[in-house]
């Protein structure tokens, strides 16, 4: 069996529990193919034995790699898409980070997570993927995300205009700071933080919602994901910025971008004891009374 592990140079990734996962890995004799960045950063730090091999480019991984293991927080996970893209390799999330939606296996339950990984007692939940093309091609080869795509002003200037597009049908005119367009997967992330609704994981819609509209009757939409929607941005500056999940371009306010569900989906290693409504419940403290 072989595993791919990606992970980010940081001291939270130096952990025992951290050290234990390579431990058990071994135990089960597993060939491990590290991000290369990465394993030059633990090699110094922890001790890692077995058959080891690196990758540094999403070819690198041939094929043949069973899982990938993720480790760090939620945007350690959401890079991961760049090495996996639509070779339907599923992934595993371990949280050293903070919050943790995707990443979402505590460091106190590795040894029972990869014994559940390579016994095989999990499922494999799909994610659906937002895509974008535009004239010019700007996010190249990995022009899909898992979150969101986001529009905002390029500066600390005057808001910009966005003017929204359903199908070829308008929608609105945004006089905004941005507008988030997500995914299920991203109505947990910045679209929550922006007064979005949350959306269960496969629910089949996109949310659009605004980022500090000028007018206060402005909400966010939930729609069908086999909608197509087409953006055009005004901005005093001449420019924009559009993020993809992490990745982020300035982009001239003469292009316009047309988005939809991608032809592919994320898998998304699911243990036993997981479900979207346990994870919202803990990590959101729903229900929490701090009198007690």
């Amino acid at each position: 069996m072989k595993v791919a592990i990606y992970g980010r140079p940081t001291s939270n990734n130096i952990s025992e529990q951290v050290q234990c996962l390579f431990h058990k890995l071994n135990e089960y004799k597993t060939e491990m193919l590290i991000y290369e960045p990465f394993y030059n950063f633990l090699k110094q730090k922890i001790h890692i034995s077995g058959a080891i091999k690196t990758f540094n480019t999403h070819s690198d991984l041939n094929g043949d790699v069973d899982y990938m293991l993720s480790i760090g927080g939620d945007g350690t996970f959401l890079a991961t898409l760049n090495f996996v893209r639509d070779s339907g390799i599923p992934i595993l999330g371990v949280n050293t980070g903070h919050l943790g939606f995707l990443a979402n296996v505590a460091q106190i339950e590795i040894n029972n997570a990869i014994d559940a990984l390579l016994n095989k007692k999990f499922s494999i939940e799909k994610r659906a993927l937002l895509s974008v093309s535009a004239p010019n091609n700007l996010f190249g080869e990995v022009n899909y995300g898992l979150n969101e795509l986001t529009i905002f002003k390029k500066d600390s200037s005057s808001m910009i205009t966005i003017h929204t597009y359903i199908n070829g049908e308008f929608l609105n005119s945004y006089f905004a700071d941005g507008l988030i367009i997500a995914t299920p997967t991203g109505s947990t992330a910045y679209s929550l933080s922006c007064g979005g609704p949350l959306v269960m994981p496969g629910s089949q819609n996109f949310v659009i919602t605004p980022i500090a509209p000028h007018n206060l009757n402005v909400r966010p939409l939930v729609i069908s994901d086999n909608n197509i929607i087409t953006i055009k941005v005004e901005a005093r500056s001449g420019h924009y910025r559009a993020t993809i999940d992490s990745r982020s371009e300035v982009i001239d306010s003469s292009i316009e971008l047309t988005l939809k569900k991608a032809d592919f989906q994320l898998h998304l290693v699911k243990l036993q004891n997981q479900n979207f409504f346990n994870t919202i419940r803990n990590k959101l403290l729903w229900g929490l009374d701090k009198r007690n």
